[in-house]
């Protein structure tokens, strides 16, 4: 079985120009240079392409100072912060691997009709044994049955091994120190619908704040957390960029924000189109609305600062030039887009999609467009700006997989 890539590329792939440092502590974080953020989206087991983003990152010098997560975006996030640098990729490799199914057969020796059966195949016995050290399917349950159970058995399966596996695969002592990776994750409080981020820069985060972010109902159960039952984050938003554009005090930021989903498609004309155009719509990236919201936001503040700037000095209490000096923070955020392009052969259960050969494209693809994210970065002034948040798509063209390794 083929391996998850490993942290050195193999002959023939290319490694782009560093385009920044590596990590800096949360303290120097604020001492002028740009923040690096990275956002990962939920999307279950098309979680993969987000390992492979952040390979790309790490070996280029632009590992994040700031990981904000969703669901499977917060495992990858926990992993990715919970472990020292040169053993982030071991780890990260080391999840894909555990969770992953074998497949039936080599898939880069088969047409794309027998790849196609062997994924589903593949896929339903995801739905029917669950993924090895992630999920498995509760017995004898009568929440199936539809009768009443302890809210946190209410689910089709159980995410025990989960809470193991980030035991073994994150050192929260690590993850949770001062000088370490900032991390956030969000998810929704069962009771009231409201969206609440966890945030390791205010608040030590556990294994349980990961599983609640990726507690998505009816498959998993809810996760209680200091009296509070929460489910998945992306229930409410399934981006977590509104997390980086509300932060406050505002800095000079990179954000990579890794997009699973897609919210534009074909018009669906089967079953399977019709569910798979459904679920790429809920959980598509809402981040326009949030990019609107922060530009008007973003005006007013500066509008105000001119307004102040208007007044005579004696006028200004130590107060009023306290707020004149935050609404004058004249920062850029410069947001770069990397979009999962695989299609999955349309597949509504791409998701669940646990298969070796689909983990390892998936991977693959987000390393290689990891790597134009980056040449797209070295390209961002951060400089005084009106402009106040800029986004940078992908050029477009085709990736450097090789045919011969796609298998979704």
């Amino acid at each position: 079985m083929r391996k998850i890539p490993e942290q050195t590329p193999p002959a023939g792939r290319r490694k782009a120009e560093p385009a920044r440092p590596a990590t800096r502590s949360r303290k120097e974080a604020d001492s002028g240079k740009p923040r690096v953020a990275l956002v990962l989206q939920g999307g279950g087991a098309l979680g993969a392409y987000q390992a492979g983003v952040y390979q790309a990152l790490h070996e280029n010098g632009l590992t994040p100072d700031w990981v904000v997560g969703t669901s499977i975006g917060a495992i990858n996030a926990a992993i990715i912060a919970g472990n020292p640098r040169e053993t982030r990729i071991a780890r990260l490799r080391e999840f894909w691997e555990t969770v992953s199914h074998p497949d039936l057969f080599d898939l880069q020796y088969l047409p794309d009709n027998l790849r196609l059966l062997s994924t589903r195949l593949t896929t339903l016995d995801t739905f029917v044994r669950g993924a090895p050290g992630f999920f498995r399917p509760r017995l004898l349950n009568p929440f199936a049955l539809g009768l009443p159970v302890p809210p946190e058995d209410a689910s089709f399966y159980s995410t025990a091994e989960l809470r193991e596996t980030l035991e073994r695969l994150v050192d929260f002592d690590y993850l949770n120190r001062e000088a370490g990776i900032r991390m956030t994750v969000s998810a929704v409080k069962v009771t009231c619908g409201t969206l609440v981020k966890f945030d390791s820069a205010t608040h030590p985060i556990g294994p349980e704040h990961i599983m609640a972010s990726g507690a998505l109902p009816p498959g998993f159960a809810p996760v209680r957390i200091d009296g509070e039952l929460y489910w998945d984050g992306g229930l409410y938003s399934n981006t977590p960029l509104e997390a980086v554009l509300n932060d406050e005090p505002r800095m000079n930021t990179l954000c990579m924000m890794v997009d699973l989903w897609h919210s534009d498609g074909p018009e669906p004309k089967t079953l399977e189109e019709v569910q798979t155009r459904e679920k790429d719509v809920t959980f598509a990236s809402r981040s326009q609305r949030h990019i609107d919201a922060y530009l008007k936001q973003y005006q007013l503040r500066r509008a105000a600062h001119d307004l102040y700037k208007r007044l005579p000095t004696n006028m200004l209490s130590a107060a009023d030039r306290k707020m004149m000096a935050e609404l004058g923070a004249d920062t850029t955020i410069h947001i770069v887009r990397l979009p999962y392009a695989g299609r999955d052969w349309n597949m509504a259960s791409k998701d669940v999609n646990f298969a070796h050969g689909s983990l390892l494209w998936r991977w693959e693809q987000g390393y290689q467009d990891g790597l134009r994210g980056i040449e797209v970065s070295a390209g961002c002034p951060f400089g005084s700006s009106e402009a106040g948040i800029v986004v940078h798509e992908l050029p477009t063209g085709e990736t450097h997989v090789k045919v011969s390794e796609r298998s979704s």
